[in-house]
């Protein structure tokens, strides 16, 4: 049964009582940055500095509370501070933290838990701190369960920064030269509002990528391709969904060469879009599966899942880490679980993500720089254009909406030209709509000032 303990009271949210970023916002961000470097672009424009966070609020250390449109960066699916998550961290910290990967309780808890939730044969288990250890750990899975090596993954997906993961994404840095590791190979994936191949009615021609696959694994590979890893969909890509068809494709690409399908649900999976995996959307099962972010709700806790003949190869790849499977990590993705079944979420996220297509779509059609609104669950975008007919990429507004919508006091995600927002699926539906109503008059506010409209 859904609960309302994340119910905003909107006469007292958003509370701006002085300029974001305020001054002690600044103060102390100006402190920690003398050490702390290496910041995202969220922090870079819009330099705030957060005290506490309760449901699906934050509020700064100037007093400003904020409807919170990002969890995190998809992280916080289910709220700040969810009384039962809160808990049974709490109760796992005052008896045990730590024991390598020796059996506990709330660890087998949670794999049978796991077992029960995840589709198919999804049976097999690791787990780990972030995401892009998992990512690693499932590299490892599909080159010893094929004896092969290379990979191919896509276009702008993104899958961590360590070393493998950025070589399975379009990231570069000095630090790792200025090409990917040898046998990684990227491709381009459905953008359904920026198609790369149409049909002659001008929609996406998925059958097109498909067939550029078929080619580029005869010609462009050496022929020992071991995965094809992807995102379900995109996330620092900008929340981009595939065509309904393509996933189903794809799976069917990968079974005729008997290649692994790979997929990172590390941001799409445990309820950010309405499922346990976004691929369930398509009905398609992958071989290797990540999991992450919105797993521990904030905690660090990963994993990687695998079907039942890969299940083996655990063994021969070294799968232990020193954090992975702690019972702290354990006790909080066991409690979050528990969560989204007991308060019906899955349903809910799909009831959010109908809510705010209707309100994105009065968007799209009022404001002249609204090229295309999408979500899946409550993972949403809304793609800013200097022209509709061109397409071409407005970064500026993006820019400028962002940071407009922010000393509204809304708290979310930038990506250029791309506007990323992941409310907790724990919304209520008044909160959602005034999250868009501020981004709305963002928007409008923004015409104004770069076409005078």
């Amino acid at each position: 049964m859904k609960s309302n303990w994340a119910k905003v009271d909107l006469k007292q949210v958003p509370h701006i009582v002085v300029s974001p970023p305020g001054p002690k916002s600044r103060a102390l961000h100006e402190r920690c940055t003398k050490h702390f470097k290496g910041l995202s672009s969220q922090v870079k424009l819009f330099p705030v500095a957060f005290e506490s966070g309760y449901g699906c609020t934050l509020k700064d250390v100037d007093g400003n509370t904020y409807i919170d449109f990002s969890s995190g960066i998809y992280v916080t699916t289910l709220g700040h501070c969810h009384p039962k998550i809160v808990e049974a961290i709490q109760k796992a910290t005052a008896t045990l933290m730590n024991c390598h990967d020796f059996t506990t309780e709330v660890k087998t808890r949670l794999v049978e838990k796991l077992a029960q939730v995840l589709p198919g044969d999804l049976k097999g288990y690791q787990f780990y701190d972030c995401g892009t250890a998992a990512v690693e750990a499932g590299l490892r899975i599909c080159r010893a369960g094929t004896r092969q090596h290379e990979f191919i993954s896509c276009f702008y997906d993104f899958h961590g920064k360590t070393y493998g993961a950025v070589s399975l994404a379009h990231m570069r840095s000095p630090v790792y030269g200025p090409t990917r590791a040898p046998g990684f190979h990227m491709v381009p994936r459905p953008d359904p509002y920026r198609p790369l191949w149409k049909k002659a009615d001008g929609t996406i021609d998925t059958d097109a990528y498909i067939a550029f696959y078929e080619e580029y694994l005869d010609k462009g590979t050496a022929g020992q391709v071991a995965a094809v890893v992807v995102e379900p969909i995109q996330g620092w890509g900008g929340s981009i969904i595939p065509p309904d068809d393509f996933m189903p494709k794809l799976r069917a690409f990968c079974n005729r060469h008997k290649l692994l399908l790979m997929a990172d649900e590390v941001l799409t999976s445990m309820g950010r879009t309405g499922k346990w995996l976004a691929m369930e959307h398509w009905n398609v099962l992958p071989d290797v599966v990540t999991l992450g972010k919105g797993f521990g709700n904030g905690f660090p806790v990963t994993a990687v899942a695998v079907r039942e003949p890969l299940m083996e190869h655990f063994e021969s790849i070294s799968a232990s880490s020193s954090y992975g499977g702690n019972p702290m990590a354990c006790a909080a993705a066991l409690a979050c679980l528990e969560v989204i079944e007991e308060e019906q979420l899955l349903e809910r996220a799909l009831y959010l993500e109908r809510l705010a297509m209707k309100r994105m779509n009065t968007m799209l059609e009022d404001h002249p720089i609204v090229g295309d609104v999408r979500a899946k669950g409550c993972l949403m975008g809304i793609e800013l254009v200097k022209d509709k007919r061109t397409k071409e990429p407005f970064d500026e507004a993006g820019k400028r909406v962002y940071q407009k919508a922010f000393r509204k006091g809304l708290a979310w995600i930038p990506a250029g030209h791309i506007l990323r927002m992941s409310p907790p699926i724990v919304m209520d539906d008044e909160t959602l709509l005034k999250g868009l109503d501020l981004i709305d008059e963002a928007i409008a506010e923004t015409e104004k000032e770069l076409l005078g409209a």
